[in-house]
């Protein structure tokens, strides 16, 4: 489902290259939950962002569902992702003028299909599931962090995405609230056959998930699938 090639990032800092990610390869498959794990800086949440499309990388190619991301215009890759591709942030990012309810309809908007209503039905029926029937007309300021997660978690699975993408989704909330929001992640994953793909520094998310990729400076370091992984070069 996900393939990575060769994969780079460098950035410029003090007028220098500053290398993040180097010649990174990586193979996901569907229906997986794949947690990425590491010391802060080694790049965790940047290859995060190269694996979705969201950034661009200095070297390499990105493969989703077998389409090369990179070769699609800017456009093109906001029309993949979509129809493809969910993404859940540690801080949320629901639109503050919006119900809980017209947030999770964003996506299914954003489609364009002629059919509102299916797309009423559709966010209702996943607030509804992840416990939030009785806050459809309340705005984020008025509900708690947990309950905002919940709600972001509801707008990634609206579009029924093929890849799911969470960065620290748990790192904003207490251990309580985090093993709800944990449990709802996965069932929701399970639920739809979606592959996640998530980075985390939660422990009990970790260790939900089916394979851990533990990324150092410049790439992998290891990986509990059992598949060895090369250490960065000049390592």
């Amino acid at each position: 489902m996900i393939v990575a090639e060769n994969l780079g990032k460098t950035y410029r800092s003090g007028g220098r290259p500053l290398p993040v990610l180097e010649n990174v390869d990586l193979t996901i498959d569907a229906e997986g939950i794949v947690a990425i794990v590491g010391p802060s800086g080694t790049g965790k949440t940047t290859l995060l962002g190269l694996l979705a499309g969201l950034d661009s990388p200095t070297s390499g190619r990105v493969l989703l569902a077998g389409q090369d991301i990179f070769a699609l215009t800017e456009d093109g890759r906001a029309e993949f992702r979509a129809r493809n591709v969910g993404f859940v942030f540690q801080t949320f990012h629901l639109l503050p003028t919006l119900t809980a309810l017209e947030n999770v309809r964003v996506p299914l908007e954003l489609l364009g299909s002629d059919r509102p209503a299916d797309h009423r039905t559709r966010a209702r029926t996943l607030l509804e599931r992840v416990g939030l029937g009785d806050r459809l007309g309340h705005y984020p300021a008025q509900l708690s962090g947990g309950e905002q997660q919940r709600v972001a978690l509801a707008r990634a699975f609206a579009n029924r995405p093929r890849i799911l993408f969470a960065d620290e989704p748990t790192g904003n909330l207490d251990p309580h609230t985090g093993g709800t929001v944990v449990d709802l992640m996965v069932g929701l994953n399970r639920e739809a056959a979606t592959t996640l793909v998530l980075v985390t520094h939660d422990l009990e998310l970790a260790g939900r998930a089916h394979r851990t990729l533990v990324l150092g400076r410049g790439g992998f370091v290891s990986d509990t699938s059992g598949q060895a992984a090369p250490p960065p070069e000049g390592s």
